[in-house]
């Protein structure tokens, strides 16, 4: 893991005043943003390491941190470092609940990335709390700023939306998975340049007209003809995910279940992992006879000793 020179990717001197530094942020960041720059990977990656030095120089206590790491750098790193249970993957941690105190986010102008910060930030800072707090969950006068509605297929693919906070675009990726009633959360840094309370978003999950989800697992009913019932065959289902063909059973009962393994959402914290797709068959009568198929019917009811 190398050695990250935060002063140097700002383009500061080391004794450098906060002002200096927000302005060699700023500066940067308008040179890097990635609407300046579509499609461009380095200068994408630029603007995710100027937003980590900025993150940690703009910071006291993660500044005085770094700068006491100086050059023992490499016996910190032989060490093994130290780091807490903290996860700075994303920009935005997720948490059932908020702090209490009100704060007055008003307005959004640039956007920013969710991307997660280096190794190197993980390794030094992963103690740091900055971005978490921790929340009474049966705190019934938490609540969050904001409540954002997304459709079950959004939550399945994972989405984004483009919020306007203190006159800045932030850009809020919404990773697969995400359940209804869970809480995201922006760090106010982030949002104003300096210390502030976080911004909480919750999350609300629009239900859908068809299908139910019950943690990770999914429920949908599916109709099928008698005939399929009873002799059995294959049918096809369009999920989120796309078509998925399935077997039918040989004289399937109406309201029989048949599960598919790992056709389900994903887990939030941990997209490989999927929940599974339950599918309620639902037997359709036949409509309209003709007169022939009355007769087959009949000499069915006949076969089956069965007057009817």
């Amino acid at each position: 893991m190398e050695f990250k020179n935060y002063y140097q990717i700002l383009g500061v001197q080391k004794n450098a005043s906060l002002e200096d530094i927000k302005k060699a942020y700023r500066n940067l960041a308008r040179k890097y943003h990635p609407d300046a720059n579509p499609n461009n990977k380095q200068a994408e990656e630029k603007f995710k390491e100027i937003n980590e030095a900025y993150e940690v120089l703009s910071d006291p206590e993660k500044r005085a941190k770094y700068d006491n790491l100086g050059s023992s750098w490499n016996n910190f790193r032989q060490s093994g470092g130290k780091q807490e249970d903290f996860n700075w993957n994303d920009w935005f941690s997720t948490q059932q609940g908020r702090r209490t105190t009100k704060r007055g986010f008003k307005g959004f102008q640039e956007a920013f990335s969710s991307s997660g910060f280096s190794d190197f930030f993980e390794k030094i800072f992963g103690g740091f709390n900055s971005y978490q707090t921790n929340v009474n969950r049966k705190d019934e006068a938490i609540s969050p700023d904001y409540e954002l509605e997304i459709t079950l297929e959004e939550a399945f693919h994972g989405c984004s939306r483009l919020l306007m906070i203190e006159g800045k675009k932030i850009e809020l990726k919404i990773r697969p998975g995400i359940k209804d009633g869970q809480i995201l959360k922006i760090s106010g840094r982030n949002i104003v340049g300096q210390e502030a309370e976080d911004l909480l978003i919750k999350i609300k999950i629009k239900p859908h007209k068809k299908v139910i989800r019950k943690d990770n697992d999914l429920y949908v009913e599916v109709p099928i003809d008698l005939y399929k019932a009873i002799l059995g065959g294959t049918s096809k289902i369009q999920t989120f995910g796309g078509t998925i063909s399935f077997n039918i059973p040989v004289e399937t009962q109406p309201g029989k279940v048949l599960k598919l393994k790992g056709q389900g959402m994903p887990d939030y914290n941990n997209p490989q992992a999927r929940g599974d797709l339950y599918i309620t068959l639902q037997v359709k009568l036949p409509k309209n006879l003709s007169p022939k198929e009355k007769e087959l019917f009949t000499e069915l009811s006949r076969l089956n000793k069965k007057p009817i």
